[in-house]
């Protein structure tokens, strides 16, 4: 693992924003660190890449103990906070040039890398403006472009699609994933769509806690029933349909939600049952139970 994160806690004032955090990342996957807003995701990413104290626990990067000594580790971490920091009156080219100079790279590494990032992240046609004249969209290629501008060993981005259109978001997309070949990457969002299109690891985090860690076809796995919702006009009882599965209520006593494996059988029986008790059925109806009915059971159930 070239990324360990144990026990990590963060407290401010009352408020236990990191309760014990634990996860790791592997070289060559992409790892979605997924959660509510508010969920503690920008937390953890900031104390990670050094720019927040922990309060307790560890953080090993490559081997390193990235809590004591986080400014040499810097160099190998490349990081697109939430709220994507830039200079709007410099231009983009401009930009991407001072931030490689922060990190001491010799200028002819800095005009390579610049010009390698400006063709991978979409930035060629607007190079030569001033960032404040960019889209939020543009700006974002810029935060990430600027993220990667030293090669770093691991990178970390904190909700990196904010603002893209759908095609935009296929172009970067596919540009996490190439970066991510022979790196450590971390992928923070609230959009479950977004894990399922790049990730291959999950880690779900709300108020602070983890709630889920494993990998994506394993939670994929999980969440392969399907829901049927049967609707009476008369009040049911739970014990009526005791061994078809997990049963529940809906919104009113007259619904029933079933999660079952096998839906044809599951569905002939309710009938017998609504045709046994002489019930007045208004709908019978499935649906999957995808991953974004998942991530909502995870983060509610606290």
């Amino acid at each position: 693992m070239s990324l360990q994160v144990s026990q990590l806690s963060k407290i401010y004032g009352t408020q236990k924003a990191l309760d014990a955090v634990s996860f790791s990342a592997s070289p060559g996957r992409i790892l979605g660190f997924l959660g509510p807003n508010g969920a503690g995701k920008s937390t953890t990413m900031k104390i990670v890449t050094g720019y927040l104290q922990a309060d307790a626990g560890a953080v090993t990067i490559l081997g390193e103990d990235a809590l004591a000594n986080p400014k040499p580790l810097s160099a190998k971490i490349g990081y697109l906070p939430e709220h994507n920091p830039l200079y709007l009156d410099l231009y983009v080219r401009e930009f991407l040039e001072f931030s490689g100079g922060l990190y001491g790279m010799k200028p002819s590494l800095i005009r390579q890398r610049v010009k390698e990032l400006v063709g991978k992240t979409g930035l060629s046609a607007e190079q030569h403006k001033k960032i404040g004249q960019l889209s939020k969209g543009y700006r974002q290629r810029v935060g990430l472009a600027r993220a990667l501008i030293h090669d770093p060993q691991v990178v970390i981005l904190d909700e990196p699609t904010t603002g893209l259109d759908p095609n935009q978001l296929v172009d970067i997309r596919n540009l996490i994933r190439e970066i991510a070949e022979n790196k450590t990457l971390i992928f923070s969002t609230h959009i479950m769509q977004e894990v399922e299109a790049i990730c291959q690891d999950v880690v779900i985090i709300n108020k602070g806690k983890i709630l889920a860690a494993s990998p994506l076809a394993e939670l994929k796995g999980s969440a392969s029933q399907t829901e049927l919702r049967l609707e009476t006009e008369e009040e049911l009882e739970l014990d009526w349909f005791e061994g078809l599965g997990h049963i529940r209520f809906g919104q009113k006593r007259n619904i029933i939600l079933l999660e079952t494996n096998e839906p044809a059988e599951a569905r002939k029986q309710l009938m017998q049952l609504v045709a046994s008790k002489n019930l007045n059925l208004i709908s019978l109806s499935q649906s999957q139970k995808n991953l974004e009915t998942l991530f909502r059971e995870i983060t509610t159930a606290q």
